[in-house]
């Protein structure tokens, strides 16, 4: 039956696991299968058209397994990608840039910074949908091109990455921000640095818990929730490097020991890891 199909989620690396994270702990019944693309990551600094090319051939490697939904934990492709998944593609999509843009409308008061990718940043899209939600706020944003690298190697309360946020976000800060969108799935690792540079008054916005919460509402609207539980969880990437073992350990420890290499680019072998491929475990 399609409800017991597993829920897709997808990213340009690891940094999706943090919405991946939340959705295991809001749907716990519920079955995963996560794609990162690491071996073509960063996907922030691509042109809209390489990013929805390599977005489409995500999500088709996912259909190929079988899911039920898709979720596009990347604010990057959510931004570029999405109106061409939604066509593209038989099941409900997901991405995480509504949810977040909804949630900061809710929570603002007067003044809403966003940061992210300079390929998010300059979509536009958080501009329009909180422009539509909320045309009283003022809007402050900053693209943050370091973050993910420093989020990827690991560094998520390294000195140089608290100084790198003191310099980017110090524009935030004169604008007097009160909430502030973490507009990538790799900011939550950096919290911390983040929270840091713009001050404990300052609100910040982590999309996959919105994400989780709409997920649940939209596999109840279509009749696709989890009969029975489940839980269980496939990790597959692109490039299994040690740096990216040793950061879904750090994020999901529990099942980062499953992390598979597959090749999202050979269609014979759509969805199959490859034969003799590295494990997390190895």
């Amino acid at each position: 039956m399609k409800h017991s199909l597993p829920i897709g989620v997808f990213d340009s690396g690891i940094g999706g696991l943090t919405v991946l994270a939340e959705l295991m702990a809001h749907l716990p019944e519920e079955s995963f299968i996560y794609l990162g693309d690491t071996a073509r990551l960063p996907y922030g600094t691509k042109s809209p058209e390489t990013v929805v090319r390599y977005a489409l051939g995500a999500a088709r490697f996912l259909m190929a397994r079988g899911i039920k939904l898709l979720v596009v934990a990347c604010n990057t492709a959510s931004a570029a990608a999405l109106p061409a998944l939604r066509q593209a593609l038989s099941v409900p999509v997901l991405g995480v840039v509504e949810p977040a843009a909804e949630a900061a409308a809710q929570r603002a008061q007067r003044v809403v910074g966003v940061i992210g990718t300079e390929s998010t940043v300059a979509s536009g899209v958080y501009q329009r949908f909180l422009g539509a939600l909320r045309p009283d706020l003022q809007l402050v944003t900053q693209p943050c091109p370091l973050f993910v690298p420093l989020a990827e190697e690991g560094w998520f309360d390294h000195p140089i990455t608290h100084q790198v946020a003191e310099v980017y976000l110090a524009p935030l800060r004169e604008a007097g921000v009160d909430t502030v969108v973490l507009g990538c799935t790799h900011y939550p690792l950096l919290t911390r640095p983040i929270a840091q540079a713009l001050g404990p008054e300052v609100t910040l916005i982590n999309a996959g818990r919105e994400v989780a919460r709409q997920t649940e509402q939209l596999l109840l609207r279509h009749g696709l929730l989890a009969q029975e539980r489940a839980g269980q969880v496939t990790l597959l990437v692109t490039d299994a490097a040690p740096r990216v073992r040793r950061l879904a350990a750090a994020i999901i420890p529990s099942v980062a020991e499953k992390l598979q290499l597959v090749d999202v680019t050979e269609t014979s072998d759509a969805g199959r890891p490859h034969v003799g491929s590295p494990s997390c475990a190895g």
